[in-house]
C-alpha cells in the first residue's frame, strides 16, 4: 500500500504527463522551474519536507493551463485585455486542479501554486498579497518561473539574453520579488544548464 506522499507525487505525475500531453512547451518550462527551484531551496537551507513540497508545487505551479483556451495559450500576437484576465486564472485553476488529489500536502501545494504570481510589492494576482505574506516556496517558484520564462522565449516572443534578464530581474528587486531571494538565485544560475543561451 502506498503512503501518502507516494501516492501524491504518483497523482502529481499523472497530472504533470496530462501537463505535456496538452501543452509540452509548458510541460518544459515546468521542468526546467523545477530544477531552479530546488537549488534555490537547497541553498536558503529548506527542510527535506519542505524541497518535497517545493518540487511538487513548481512542477504543477501551471498545471491549470490544462484550462486556458488554446486560443489565448498559444496566441502568437499580443494578448488583449480579456485575454491575459483569462490567462491569469491559470493560478487559481492550479489550485483547484492539485486540491482534488485530496491529500494533506495538496492544501499546501494548492496554496503555494496560488501564490506563484503575486508581486512583492502587491501588484500581483490572484489575491494581491505583498511581502512575506506571499508564502516563501511561492517566492522561490516565481523567480525561478520569470528566469525561464523570459530565458527560453515564448510563441509571442524570442528568448532574452541572460545579461538582460539579469538587469530586468534586479532592477524589479523588491517590486516584483523578494530581494532577499536574488544572490542565491545569481550564484546559482550562472552554473546552471538552463542559463540562457542568447548571449
Amino acid at each position: 500500500m502506498l503512503n501518502t506522499d507516494e501516492t501524491l507525487n504518483r497523482r502529481a505525475k499523472a497530472l504533470s504527463v496530462a501537463l505535456r500531453e496538452r501543452d509540452a512547451g509548458t510541460s518544459a518550462h515546468c521542468n526546467r522551474v523545477v530544477d531552479l527551484a530546488l537549488k534555490l531551496g537547497a541553498k536558503r537551507g529548506l527542510s527535506n519536507p519542505e524541497l518535497d513540497l517545493l518540487r511538487i508545487s513548481a512542477e504543477l505551479h501551471d498545471v491549470g493551463k490544462i484550462g486556458i483556451p488554446d486560443s489565448v495559450l498559444l496566441k502568437t500576437g499580443k494578448l488583449s485585455d480579456d485575454e491575459w484576465a483569462t490567462l491569469k486564472t491559470h493560478a487559481a485553476i492550479s489550485q483547484r486542479i492539485i486540491l482534488e488529489l485530496d491529500l494533506p500536502n495538496a492544501q499546501m501545494a494548492g496554496f503555494v501554486v496560488r501564490h506563484h504570481h503575486e508581486r512583492y510589492d502587491g501588484g500581483g494576482y490572484p489575491d494581491g498579497l505583498a511581502g512575506d505574506a506571499i508564502p516563501l516556496l511561492s517566492r522561490i517558484i516565481a523567480l525561478a518561473d520569470t528566469y525561464d520564462t523570459m530565458a527560453s522565449g515564448r510563441v509571442y516572443r524570442k528568448p532574452v539574453p541572460h545579461g538582460k534578464i539579469m538587469e530586468t530581474l534586479s532592477a524589479e528587486r523588491a517590486h516584483q520579488h523578494d530581494s532577499s531571494l536574488f544572490p542565491d538565485f545569481s550564484s546559482i544560475i550562472e552554473q546552471s544548464a538552463y542559463k540562457s543561451a542568447q548571449p
